[in-house]
C-alpha cells in the first residue's frame, strides 16, 4: 500500500494478534467489515430515496429547508447546545480518572486548547447542526511534521460530500495465497490484513464520476488520507443493508413529502375552488355547430372583459385571448331548451379545513422525536413542578442526552491524538482512561432546572437525618459523594472557597467553639480568649487569667 497523506499515531506494521476468530471486531463508522467501501458506492433503493451518500446527504439539506423540518430541528440543536454569555457549552469531567493531578491539569489545558482552535464556544449551534443534518462529520488534524510533539495546529471542517471513510482487505498473493487458502496459514485467512484510510475528493464529478472503491482509490482527483489525521463522528444509525451511515432525519423523509404534498394539494384546491364563477347557458337555436360555436364566441368576447395591468411596464393589456380556470363558463343550448339562463357556480365549501396538515405536521414531529406540543407557537411559556412534565418532554430530554453522548466522540478523538503527539500518555494508556472521561453540558431546560431543584431539596433532607452519623457509621467523604453527589473537582473548589470566606470572616470557624457555652463561635470571634491558646493560668489583657475570667463569667449568671 502507498504512503498516504497525513500522518498516523499507530504502528502501520502491526501483526496479526495472537487471538484470532472467525467474526471480525464490530465498528462504529457504518462501513462493513473487510469490505471496500466506495466514495459513491452505488445501491439500488426501489423507493427513489437514495442510490449514494451523496444523494442522501443532499437530500437531508434540502430537508431542513422547510419549515417545519427547520423548526424541529432548532428545537433539538437549541435543547443539546445551550450558549450561554460566561459559561461554556461543553466542559471535562476527571472526577471519575484514576490519575494524579498533574495528568488531569494537563488533559483540562489540553481540552480547552481544542475548542479554542474550533472556536467551539462561538460555533457550537453550527457545529452541532451540521452533525446532526448530515449523520456526520469530518475533521482535518493539521499539524506540523517536522514537529509532530507540538501536537494538533489547526482543525479543518470537511464537507461530508467529499470525503469517505473506506476499509478494505489486502489482497493475498502469491505464496501467501496459496498457504491461505490450503490452510497453513490460518492467521491470514482467519484474520487478513485491513487497510483503513479516508477517500478525499476536492472536485467531486456527479454523476459521471460513479466508480466502486477499486478504482476511487487511484481514482484522478482523489486523495487518500491516513486514518489518524482525520476526526470522524457518526450519528450512530447505520443501515446493515446497504451499508451506510444514517442521519436522524433520515426516518422523517416520508413525513416531509407527505406534508409537502398535501399542503401543495390543498393550495391548488383553495385556487380552484374558492371564487365563485358564473355559468351563461346561450341559446343557439337551430344553428349548426360551426355557427352557434361562432355566435358563442361573439357573445363571450361581447361581455368578457379581460384588461389587465402589466407591472412591468405600467400599461394597461388586453387579454381576451387567454383563459383561466377562474373565469366564467359558457355552454350552448339548443332550441326546445329554457333560452339563455345564467346560474352561479359556488365555490368550496370546506376550505378552512387544516386537519390533514395538523396531522403531518405531528407526524413530523414525532418522526424527529421533538414534542408535538412544541407545535402551537400560541401556548404560554409554563413553569410547573416536574411532577407535571409530559412523558413527550422526558423522552426528548433523554433523546437529547443520547445525542449528546454520540457527538462527544468528536472531543475525544481529538483529545486522544493531542495527548499522544505531545507525549503526556501512551497509545495504550488511552484505553484505559477515555471510560472514564465524561463531558458536561450546559444545560438550559426548565424541567431539567425543576429536577435539579427537586434532587437538591431530597438531598439535603437526606443529608438531614444521616448527619448524626456522620464520624460514626459514615465518614465525610463517602456523604459528600453519595449523598450530595459531588465530584472531587467540585470538593476541591468547595474547600477552598470554605477556607477563603472563613479566613475573611464571612462564615464562622466549624470548629471553632466558645470554651465557656460551648456554642461555635460567631464570625470574626475567633481571636477571642480561646482562640489565643493562652494558657489558663497566663495573665492575659487587663492582667485578668483565663480561670479567673470563666469564674466571673459562671458568677455572672448565678
Amino acid at each position: 500500500m502507498p504512503k498516504l497523506f497525513g500522518f498516523s499515531i499507530d504502528d502501520s506494521q502491526k501483526k496479526p494478534p495472537s487471538i484470532v476468530a472467525p467474526v471480525p471486531k464490530t465498528n462504529e463508522d457504518g462501513v462493513d467489515n473487510y469490505i471496500a467501501s466506495g466514495f459513491y458506492g452505488q445501491y439500488v433503493d426501489i423507493e427513489g430515496v437514495y442510490r449514494t451518500e451523496y444523494d442522501l446527504i443532499k437530500r437531508y439539506r434540502e430537508m431542513v429547508l422547510h419549515p417545519e423540518a427547520d423548526s424541529a430541528v432548532e428545537d433539538v440543536v437549541n435543547e443539546a447546545l445551550v450558549s450561554d454569555l460566561y459559561d461554556s457549552p461543553i466542559e471535562i469531567e476527571l472526577s471519575n480518572v484514576n490519575a494524579s493531578d498533574g495528568l488531569k491539569d494537563a488533559i483540562r489545558a489540553e481540552f480547552k486548547a481544542i475548542k479554542e482552535m474550533m472556536d467551539f464556544d462561538k460555533k457550537a449551534h453550527e457545529i452541532f447542526r451540521n452533525w446532526y443534518v448530515d449523520g456526520r462529520l469530518y475533521y482535518m488534524k493539521v499539524i506540523d511534521t517536522k514537529r509532530p510533539q507540538d501536537g494538533i495546529q489547526e482543525v479543518r471542517y470537511i464537507d461530508p460530500m467529499k470525503m469517505k471513510f473506506i476499509r478494505q482487505e489486502k489482497k493475498i498473493k502469491g505464496n501467501d495465497y496459496n498457504m491461505a487458502n490450503s490452510g497453513h496459514d490460518m492467521k491470514k485467512a482467519v484474520y487478513p490484513e485491513i487497510d483503513e484510510y479516508y477517500l478525499y475528493t476536492p472536485k467531486p464529478n456527479f454523476p459521471t464520476q460513479m466508480f466502486s472503491a477499486g478504482s476511487a482509490a487511484g481514482g484522478k482527483g482523489s486523495i487518500k488520507i491516513a486514518k489518524d489525521s482525520i476526526c470522524y463522528v457518526t450519528s450512530g444509525l447505520f443501515d446493515r443493508n446497504k451499508g451506510t451511515c444514517l442521519s436522524y432525519l433520515h426516518k422523517a423523509i416520508k413525513s416531509l413529502n407527505q406534508l409537502r404534498m398535501v399542503e401543495d394539494s390543498l393550495v391548488i384546491y383553495r385556487l380552484s375552488r374558492a371564487p365563485e364563477r358564473r355559468i351563461f347557458y346561450i341559446d343557439v337555436g337551430n344553428l349548426p355547430k360551426v355557427k352557434a360555436e361562432q355566435y358563442l364566441k361573439e357573445v363571450m368576447s361581447r361581455y368578457r372583459n379581460k384588461l389587465v395591468y402589466d407591472a412591468g411596464t405600467g400599461e394597461i393589456r388586453d387579454d381576451r385571448k387567454f383563459m383561466s380556470m377562474m373565469e366564467d363558463f359558457w355552454l350552448p343550448r339548443r332550441e326546445g331548451g329554457r333560452g339563455t339562463e345564467i346560474t352561479t357556480l359556488p365555490g368550496g365549501q370546506n376550505l378552512g379545513e387544516l386537519s390533514d396538515i395538523e396531522y403531518f405536521q405531528k407526524k413530523l414531529y414525532r418522526s424527529l422525536g421533538v414534542p408535538e406540543s412544541r407545535i402551537a407557537n400560541d401556548g404560554g411559556f409554563n413553569l410547573g413542578r416536574s411532577s407535571e412534565i409530559l412523558r413527550d418532554e422526558l423522552k426528548f430530554a433523554k433523546f437529547v442526552g443520547r445525542l449528546r453522548k454520540r457527538f462527544a466522540n468528536l472531543f475525544s478523538n481529538l483529545l486522544k491524538t493531542q495527548l499522544i503527539l505531545k507525549n503526556i500518555i501512551a497509545p495504550e494508556d488511552w484505553e484505559q482512561l477515555s471510560d472514564h472521561i465524561q463531558y458536561d453540558f450546559l444545560y438550559d431546560n426548565q424541567f431539567a432546572e425543576l429536577k435539579e431543584s427537586e434532587l437538591l431539596n431530597e438531598r439535603l433532607g437526606t443529608l438531614a437525618t444521616i448527619e448524626p452519623y456522620i464520624g460514626r457509621y459514615y465518614s465525610q467523604e463517602w456523604v459528600r459523594t453519595k449523598v450530595l453527589r459531588q465530584s472531587s473537582q467540585e470538593m476541591e473548589e468547595l474547600d477552598k472557597q470554605i477556607e477563603k470566606e472563613i479566613a475573611d470572616g464571612t462564615i464562622a470557624d466549624p470548629s471553632a467553639v466558645d470554651p465557656i457555652t460551648g456554642e461555635p463561635l460567631a464570625p470574626g470571634t475567633e481571636e477571642d480568649v480561646m482562640s489565643m491558646g493562652a494558657p489558663m493560668d497566663q495573665p492575659l489583657d487587663g492582667g485578668t487569667t483565663y480561670d479567673q475570667l470563666k469564674k466571673d463569667t459562671k458568677l455572672a449568671e448565678i
